[in-house]
């Protein structure tokens, strides 16, 4: 394991960004150990949920954590990653659930990543969930 500290800079997508870091380090797996800073309109969906919650204006991130996983070379750069958060909206009100796509950074978000060059993360459907779920492994030479 190998750890990847990140800085994300104003008007990055947060998931979108995560993917490209661990891609360009060569990698296809990675778990998110720490994250922290600042999102404007968050969007994150809770749990059975088939949109997502826009929270509009300023919030802050309170815990980010989950998997990122990138597709293989030839997979279309497709993403397989499942991250949770927990947001502070301007209000104090707090809300969690899973991180959508369109959370854009604000000031900042510090991230500190475990990357795993031995391994890849995909998701396929299970049958016992009825969901795209992890599937993990080694990574091919």
């Amino acid at each position: 394991m190998k750890t990847l500290p990140l800085r994300l800079t104003p008007g990055q997508d947060l998931r979108e960004a995560l993917e490209a870091a661990v891609r360009a380090q060569g990698c296809q797996a990675a778990f998110v150990l720490s994250g922290i800073g600042s999102l404007v309109d968050a969007r994150i969906r809770f749990a059975g949920a088939d949109e997502s919650l826009r929270i509009c204006g300023n919030s802050e991130i309170l815990s980010l954590s989950g998997t990122v996983g990138v597709g293989a070379a030839g997979d279309a750069g497709r993403g397989h990653s499942h991250l949770h958060m927990a947001v502070a909206a301007a209000t104090g009100e707090v809300f969690g659930g899973h991180v959508a796509p369109g959370c854009q950074v604000r000031t900042t978000a510090e991230v500190l990543l475990a990357l795993l060059p031995e391994w890849a993360f995909t998701r396929e459907a299970d049958a016992s969930t009825g969901f795209a779920e992890l599937v993990v492994k080694a990574r091919e030479a």
